[in-house]
């Protein structure tokens, strides 16, 4: 398991946020996700061997918001 922190860009409200928590959730692969609104970031725990960066941003893009890797 890794853990990563994105930003995430085009969160409205706190719904937002809990809707891109739950989009997470729900994808296989994922152990964990937190979405903070108040500061426009995800922690996202999930199997490498699985998914890979790149798959979590996309994830994120097709709740609606954009996505990237905090540096």
């Amino acid at each position: 398991m890794i853990k990563k922190n994105y930003n995430i860009e085009g969160m409205h409200c706190g719904a937002c946020s809990t809707g891109i928590e739950m989009f997470l959730s729900n994808t296989e692969g994922v152990k964990s996700a937190k979405v903070s609104y108040e500061s426009k970031k995800a922690e996202v725990e999930y199997d490498e061997s699985r998914l890979k960066d790149g798959d979590i941003i996309k994830t994120i893009e097709e709740a609606g918001f954009k996505a990237s890797p905090v540096a």
